[in-house]
Order: structure tokens, then sequence, then C-alpha cells
């Protein structure tokens, strides 16, 4: 009995004690808040072009190759949004530029639909469903960074408008993954 009264008295006398002698700690107001982490215009359109025509490209590999209903509708709903999201950043880089945006893809989303390629029937579904899931968090992540932290006007709002889809994709690629 004797060893809780000593820490009961300490922390009865925390309690009691007037917080006017305690530094205040006053939380920063949300306006001042900076972001976690930044990316550069040059970085977002390299890695959202990038994206955008690895998620394209291994759609419609599997639209060719998938017999699940739910595989092709999926590939089908990420065809359509990204060839318009791209379209819209091409003619948003074409404007700002005058000089035609090329998309390539990065060493990573290459090697990735070389794998989907050579990649047959439960095989090419697995993978397929996997790296839609891992390319859209990645995407996702790109996107709402670079809407909070982008310097382009231009490109956050773009980002901020495709933002949804990606975040809808998403959530669609994972309920084909918790039907399997």
């Amino acid at each position: 009995m004797k060893k809780h009264i000593v820490p009961l008295v300490c922390l009865t006398a925390l309690a009691l004690t007037s917080p006017s002698g305690a530094a205040e700690v006053k939380p920063k107001a949300a306006g001042d808040a900076s972001p976690m982490m930044t990316v550069d215009t040059p970085s977002f359109v390299k890695s959202a072009g990038s994206s955008n025509e690895f998620e394209i490209r291994s759609s419609e590999l599997a639209l060719q190759t998938s017999e699940k209903p739910d595989i092709k509708d999926a590939a089908q709903m990420i065809i359509a949004d990204h060839q318009k999201a791209g379209q819209k950043l091409k003619m948003l880089l074409e404007a700002k530029t005058g000089d035609p945006a090329r998309t390539t893809l990065s060493p990573k989303h290459q090697k990735m639909l070389d794998q989907l390629s050579a990649s047959k029937g439960a095989e090419f579904e697995t993978l397929y469903v996997d790296m839609q899931a891992q390319a859209h968090m990645e995407a996702v992540g790109l996107f709402r960074t670079y809407a909070g932290s982008g310097d382009d006007q231009t490109l956050v709002g773009f980002a901020k408008e495709t933002l949804p889809n990606l975040e809808t994709h998403l959530a669609h690629i994972k309920m084909v993954i918790a039907k399997e």
C-alpha cells in the first residue's frame, strides 16, 4: 500500500499545479503546416506520365489475356480514365512549352510490363491485380503529395482533379483482390 502513496501524491500535486508556470505549447495554425514531402514539377510529370502509361498498357494486356469479368471491368475503367488523364496532361504540358509531350515508361514500369507480358492465366491475373494495386497506391501518393505541395498551379489543379479517379481505381482493384 505504501508503494502507491508517493506516485499518487506526485500526480495530485501535478494536477493541482497551475499551468501559468509552465511554458505553453500552441499548435501551429493549419495554414502554417508544411507538407511532409514535396515533389518538384519535372519529377511529378515524369512519374505521372510513366504510371499512367503503365496502367493503360497493362490493362490492355488484361483485356486480351484475362478471362475474369471483374478484371476485364477494372481494366476497361482504368484504360478509359487513364487515357483521358493522359490526354489532359499532354494538353497542359504542350500549352506550357509549345512542344509535343512524350510519355515514356520508367525502367521499373517497363520491367513490370515485361513480367506481365510473359505470364499467362492465373499467374497473369494475380500479377495484374497486384501490380495495379501497387501502381495505384504509388500514384495516389504522388498525386496527393503534388496536389498539396506542387509549384505549378495548373498541374496542381490537374492532380487534384485526377486524384479521386485514382482512389476509385485503387478501391476497385482492392475489391477484385478481395474476391479472389
